[in-house]
């Protein structure tokens, strides 16, 4: 896609949502930060059922510590892969008591040493937390980057290397959140739903729908 086109690309997404946000529900850093660890391989929408009652009872590494592994999987059970991610999390929970005097740190090497805490989930919570211009690559911006010929790569990070490059930089703090939902509700994985998309003149899919 060439320069002019992504401008313009990123332009008409910016005109459509001026203020992108997140649709997991987080109440500070440290329950977004445990909201990503656990939407992986789940919708936000499951995600959001299970982590209302959570962080009621939860809002800190040191509530969530005295909740304890089998306390948190109660609340968890409904989302895939629970039993892995209750552990991580009490795990990342202890060791921001620990390293971190209970808060979460600004810092991805720091984040990326915490359980269950990749280049992804540190890039979400540098961006949504801190107001970080980092892009997070998921499975809706990997798709985009590559259908749209905006940053086509063979892995997440080659895709987001390609957008850090690519994306102008006042349109860099949401550019992932204006992806994340073209993605999601618009260039739909099996079908995308190209009458509405705003964006499609721009495209370089060739197979568009009609």
């Amino acid at each position: 896609m060439k320069k002019a086109d992504i401008e313009e690309f990123f332009h008409r997404l910016e005109d459509a949502n001026r203020e992108p946000r997140t649709e997991l529900e987080y109440i500070n850093p440290y329950t977004l930060l445990v909201a990503v660890v656990l939407s992986a391989q789940a919708t936000d929408v499951g995600v959001n059922r299970a982590t209302g009652p959570l962080f009621q009872v939860a809002d800190t590494p040191e509530k969530m510590l005295q909740l304890g592994e089998d306390g948190l999987r109660g609340y968890i059970k409904t989302i895939g892969l629970f039993n892995s991610k209750a552990k991580n999390v009490i795990a990342l929970s202890r060791l921001l008591v620990e390293r971190h005097g209970g808060e979460v740190p600004r810092d991805r090497e720091a984040l990326e040493a915490l359980p269950g805490v990749g280049r992804k989930t540190a890039n979400v919570v540098l961006n949504v937390a801190f107001g970080e211009p980092t892009i997070a690559v998921d499975t809706h911006i990997f798709r985009v980057g590559n259908r749209t010929g905006l940053a086509p790569g063979k892995t997440p990070l080659a895709v987001e290397e390609k957008l850090n490059k690519a994306v102008p930089a006042r349109f860099k703090l949401h550019a992932h959140h204006w992806l994340i939902l073209h993605g999601r509700y618009i260039c739909k994985a099996r079908r995308p739903d190209c009458p509405r998309c705003i964006v499609a003149d721009l495209c370089a899919y060739k197979a568009k729908t009609v």
